[in-house]
């Protein structure tokens, strides 16, 4: 038997590395001398650079930056080697860096993605991959674009701050001083969210109230966007705002695919494919993927979406241990995951499940794993 196991992690409790760990003690403890191999897995979201680093054999490095407001803080990026690096925006601009009480979309900044960016490049990468989920910003981007060396006037062409507040203020933009580091490089955007830039479902009015947004600043905030939409048309020549993705991170999205020629991704297919998934498939028995908690989000591009499906694609056979189940988890059956099996074997308490979970996981693994070679045995 030859088993690889390649779950995401289990947010608050457990690592995608300590359940390859947990599920290898628990598969030698029901099998014969099975072999087993692991690869950490990230959807593009939270976690996705520690992944892909780790299952690469890559380098985390660190670069101080600035927070959504200005403070310096120190961002983990990936290094894969000598051109392909791996980020993550939410490292510098996102919301986690804020406390509750400082999050205000009006002054909130992309600039430290922007300067994460220009780390990397000055490091000689050229391939970029960024993960764009997360963010405390709704500032279209140009926070990000200025620590690129773009500027973005007003009507009296003097620079505008780079934040939510000032798009409303932009008359006009000079791309002159765009660093030509990005001219030869190659920028991937990991996202799952397919928001256009403005309007009822676009970046502020979706995803501005999760980020401490009033109804007032809301508005406020949707005008200027608006009105950044136009200027950016009339810049770049083509209306990019409708783009599935473009109102991804506060139009973080919009920006990077204008000014950088960027492409659109999505994360965990991105992440599948900068680990080498499908070639670890190669004389694979089953695969044992798992994510904190199944729902009907689990299969429009989560983890076990990606593996299933290219395990399916692959016929090698693919099942999941979870957390939980949530409705809509059986919808996961049509994307490659032939069984669910849970971790929770009573009632219980969020918390109380939290804080035993290694405890419940490798108890589920083993009857996993019992159950597996019962059905081994059926003729």
């Amino acid at each position: 038997m030859k088993f690889l196991f390649a779950s995401d992690s289990f947010k608050g409790s457990l690592t995608s590395q300590r359940t390859a760990q947990l599920l290898t003690q628990a598969a030698n403890q029901v099998f014969c001398s099975p072999q087993c191999q692991w690869v950490p897995l990230a959807d593009g979201g939270e976690g996705t650079v520690e992944a892909v680093v780790q299952a690469v054999g890559g380098r985390l490095c660190t670069s101080v930056v600035q927070n959504p407001l200005g403070a310096p803080v120190k961002a983990v990026w990936g290094r894969l080697d000598q051109k392909r690096a791996v980020l993550e925006m939410a490292a510098a601009s996102g919301l986690p860096l804020l406390r509750p009480k400082e999050r205000n979309l009006e002054k909130t900044s992309t600039y430290g993605t922007g300067q994460l960016i220009l780390q990397a490049l000055q490091q000689g990468c050229t391939d970029l991959t960024i993960a764009i989920g997360g963010s405390a910003t709704n500032d279209g981007g140009i926070g990000c674009m200025q620590a690129l060396g773009v500027r973005f006037l007003n009507g009296q062409g003097k620079p505008v701050a780079g934040c939510g507040g000032a798009l409303e203020q932009i008359e006009q933009i000079d791309l002159s001083g765009l660093t030509p580091l990005c001219a030869g490089a190659r920028f991937t955007l990991l996202c799952d969210v397919t928001n256009p830039l403005c309007g009822p479902n676009g970046a502020t009015m979706v995803y501005g109230p999760q980020k401490g947004g009033t109804p007032e600043q809301l508005a406020r905030l949707e005008q200027g966007m608006c009105h950044y939409r136009q200027v950016l048309k009339n810049t770049f020549g083509t209306d990019v705002s409708q783009h599935p993705g473009a109102g991804a991170a506060g139009g973080l999205g919009a920006a990077l695919m204008l000014f950088l020629g960027a492409q659109m991704r999505p994360g965990i297919e991105e992440v599948l494919k900068l680990v080498g998934f499908s070639q670890r498939l190669e004389g694979v028995s089953l695969v044992v993927t798992g994510e904190g908690r199944t729902d009907g989000q689990s299969a429009s591009g989560k983890v076990l979406c990606g593996v299933g499906e290219c395990c399916l694609c692959h016929k090698v056979p693919a099942v999941a241990l979870v957390g939980s189940l949530g409705e809509g988890a059986e919808q996961i059956y049509e994307h490659g995951i032939q069984s669910l099996f849970t971790t929770v074997d009573r009632p219980m308490q969020l918390e109380s499940a939290m804080q035993n979970a290694e405890t419940l996981y490798y108890a589920a693994a083993l009857r996993m794993f019992r159950f597996l070679k019962v059905g081994m045995q059926l003729r």
